[in-house]
């Protein structure tokens, strides 16, 4: 699943062990992850993959170059899972990470040119983290 797929951008999914990098796609005004190397090409994380980024993430805060020693857009954390929220909005981004220490940031708002390493994969590929979905299998007899 990926937002910056609706944006005319090859995709392909992720696989264990995939080294990642947090990128502007071209002709877009959208960030998501490429597979080091293929700079053009979009990697789909399925909710629940979990990627470990090589330092603390950084979201793209507008202080973050003025004042490097201050922290501005540090997460605080490397290890996150991947999720979506804003669902009820179809407009808006939904392709988050909710870190080990519980803050959940869109992909969107990563400071591109980090590098992750996918870890795992969700249990099950019929699992799609949406809460709907769950909803919507119940009404069904």
């Amino acid at each position: 699943m990926c937002d910056y797929s609706l944006h005319n951008v090859a995709t392909r999914p992720s696989k264990v062990g995939d080294k990642l990098m947090t990128t502007n796609f071209p002709n877009t005004v959208t960030r998501g992850f490429c597979a080091v190397g293929e700079p053009h090409v979009a990697v789909c994380l399925m909710p629940g993959t979990e990627v470990a980024f090589e330092q603390e993430a950084e979201s793209a805060h507008p202080f973050a170059w003025l004042f490097p020693r201050l922290g501005f857009g540090k997460i605080g954390a490397n290890v996150a899972r991947f999720r979506q929220i804003n669902l009820d909005y179809p407009t808006a981004h939904h392709d988050a990470l909710e870190f080990a220490n519980g803050k959940v940031v869109l992909v969107n708002a990563l400071r591109p040119g980090q590098r992750a390493t996918v870890l795992q994969l969700p249990a099950s590929a019929g699992v799609s983290g949406r809460v709907e979905d769950k909803a919507r299998s119940e009404l069904i007899p």
